[in-house]
């Protein structure tokens, strides 16, 4: 009796003891899960962060281009990527073609990046897609599959535009064009921010922001979207029509230096850049260098003027039409155009006028006058890209290279470059560095005395009117200066061949000139035509009448358009019909309609 009551004394000590155990085990339990939880819960909150805390950029907008009036021409969209994580998705192997069927590719070839990068935790799927696609994607929930926000560059003028502009790549950064110039202003800059993301990748908290993003900045071109695309219509027609292999216009505000349209064909669809020829990517009318021809021709005369061996009405023997500068070289004209004036040399584009001319000046001056206008130095617009052309210091001349200089050979400009000359014509003989943001302006350069630039531009005035070799870039109500060239294409194996660079080069009003533009077409088919006058000047006229009315310039030739406007009324008097009925200027019938003679021709007799 005595040992059961021991062992049950026992038992009860025994219970109480594993009880007591077992209470101060809980109390101990509580106690640090209070201490975790509440007291010093810091280390852990950081472990967890560590596991499910990410930072994420904040993805930002590219700014804005817009035109001279506020029309847009390159704008950011919205846009989704989706990627992935290798590592979490091969863990779903069986996911994987369900995938490749929702990303419309092969199952083996998104296996195989799978697995080149299986050892990280990021890959593009698919870039720059619309928001509804992504959620196609996303909508199959396959593990390890996520999306996030980026933005697509659009060119609503397509290929219009395509050469000023350029492109940006698929990180919207700028590779071409006025994109790459002004990349560091249009380019924004990315934020980040820490997320939560659950055991699916999903963001269930956004818990700081490290760093806000900032857009870019918008940028206002000096670019007049209608001119524009009126000069890319002119300029497609015209090589459509003459067979030419390519062409290019540019036109600048005289007084501003603004670059008001700059145009190439072929051109290509900055929304589809992978899409097209990478040859047609460059702006031609800033890289590509060409022997300017006659349209050197009014800079040969301003240096004889400026120099004063020679006046505008001073008389030049031109007999018999050539001229031989040694036993092998010969310069010669079309045409024996007699004795002409310095004026004539300019209307009737006379080689040998020039070359007498450049025989008078010193060959330092004559290589000095020519280079401060701009010729062998790169115009200073910014764009990349940008050539200074050729133009060959007087030690590295030989006997024959300043009379071909006279006349547009021995030496090469962009299309650009032979704009900004004739702006400075037209700018009483300023020079002014060319822009392409709207606001930005440059000190003009005195190049040419005034007076000399205004006779230089009456004479040019002739070369547009009767008699003259560019009539077809006559335009009704206005007088127009200008010059054309038709000058052989250098060949590759030494001398000229038999095709050609047809240009016009302008200045339009004379008496309060505005806008200076030059029409470059290369390589016309020589059974259709490709004369300067012929195949360059039209382009000029329906360009420039059509960027006249929208810039509201007024007339400075009213007799012509008071006699076109009588003439109509009489024709519809004739009809029956009320009212006059004004022609158009870019239909018109022109005084001399003919083909002009080629004027321009390098040395004969050999090679240069």
């Amino acid at each position: 009796m005595r040992n059961q009551q021991r062992v049950g004394l026992d038992l009860r000590k025994r219970l109480i003891i594993v009880a007591s155990v077992l209470g101060l085990g809980s109390i101990a339990l509580v106690v640090r899960a209070f201490d975790v939880q509440v007291v010093n819960n810091d280390f852990y909150l950081q472990q967890g962060q560590a596991r499910s805390l990410r930072e994420i950029p904040i993805p930002t907008s590219r700014g804005m281009i817009t035109d001279r009036n506020g029309e847009p021409l390159a704008v950011s969209t919205p846009v989704e990527s989706v990627w992935a994580n290798p590592k979490e998705l091969l863990e779903s192997p069986g996911r994987i073609p369900e995938l490749a069927r929702a990303l419309e590719v092969p199952a083996d070839v998104l296996t195989r990046k799978l697995s080149q990068r299986s050892n990280k935790e990021f890959l593009y799927l698919k870039r720059r897609i619309s928001p509804e696609q992504a959620r196609r994607i996303l909508a199959h929930n396959i593990p390890g599959v996520f999306s996030q926000r980026e933005f697509r560059r659009f060119y609503p003028q397509g290929e219009a535009m395509a050469h000023v502009l350029g492109f940006t790549n698929v990180d919207d950064r700028g590779q071409e064009g006025l994109e790459l110039s002004f990349d560091h202003i249009l380019s924004g800059k990315a934020g980040s921010k820490r997320v939560i993301r659950d055991g699916q990748g999903r963001i269930v908290e956004s818990v700081d922001l490290i760093e806000p993003a900032v857009p870019g900045h918008d940028l206002t071109l000096t670019i007049d979207r209608r001119i524009q695309f009126l000069a890319y219509r002119e300029l497609r027609n015209q090589l459509t029509k003459t067979g030419a292999s390519s062409g290019s216009a540019v036109i600048m505000d005289i007084t501003s230096g603004e670059v008001l349209a700059m145009v190439n064909l072929p051109s290509y669809n900055p929304n589809a850049v992978g899409m097209g020829n990478p040859d047609t990517h460059r702006n031609r009318a800033v890289t590509d260098v060409f022997e300017p021809g006659s349209t050197m021709k009014p800079i040969t005369v301003a240096a004889a003027l400026n120099k004063g061996i020679v006046t505008p009405n001073t008389r030049i023997d031109l007999n018999p039409g050539y001229m031989a500068l040694d036993r092998r070289y010969t310069v010669s004209d079309h045409n024996n155009y007699g004795v002409q004036t310095i004026t004539g040399i300019i209307t009737k584009s006379s080689n040998v006028g020039a070359a007498k001319l450049a025989a008078r000046l010193d060959d330092t001056y004559f290589y000095e006058f020519v280079r401060q206008f701009g010729y062998g130095q790169k115009p200073g617009s910014g764009f990349p890209g940008e050539s200074a052309g050729v133009l060959a210091a007087p030690s590295r001349w030989s006997g024959t290279t300043k009379a071909t200089m006279s006349y547009g050979y021995g030496l090469s400009a962009t299309p650009l470059q032979i704009a900004m000359v004739y702006a400075a014509l037209g700018n009483g003989g300023k020079l002014i560095t060319p822009t392409f943001v709207k606001g930005e302006r440059h000190e003009p350069k005195q190049v040419l005395d005034p007076q000399i630039a205004r006779e230089v531009m009456r004479m040019m005035q002739t070369v547009t009117e009767t008699g003259g070799t560019a009539t077809q870039a006559a335009i009704l109500g206005y007088h127009v200066a200008g010059k054309t060239g038709t000058a052989r294409k250098f060949s590759e194996s030494g001398g000229y061949t038999r095709r050609y660079l047809a240009y016009f080069a302008g200045v339009v009003p004379v008496q309060n000139p505005r806008f200076s533009m030059v029409v470059v077409i290369n390589d016309p088919d020589p059974e259709r035509g490709y004369f300067g006058g012929y195949v360059s000047a039209p382009v000029f006229r329906n360009v420039m009448d059509g960027a006249l009315r929208l810039m509201d310039v007024p007339p400075d030739d009213i007799d012509t358009w008071m006699a076109a406007q009588s003439k109509a009324q009489h024709a519809s008097e004739l009809r029956g019909e009320e009212g006059p009925v004004l022609p158009d200027a870019s239909a018109a019938p022109l005084a001399d309609a003919t083909l002009p003679t080629p004027v321009d021709a390098p040395l004969t007799g050999g090679a240069r």
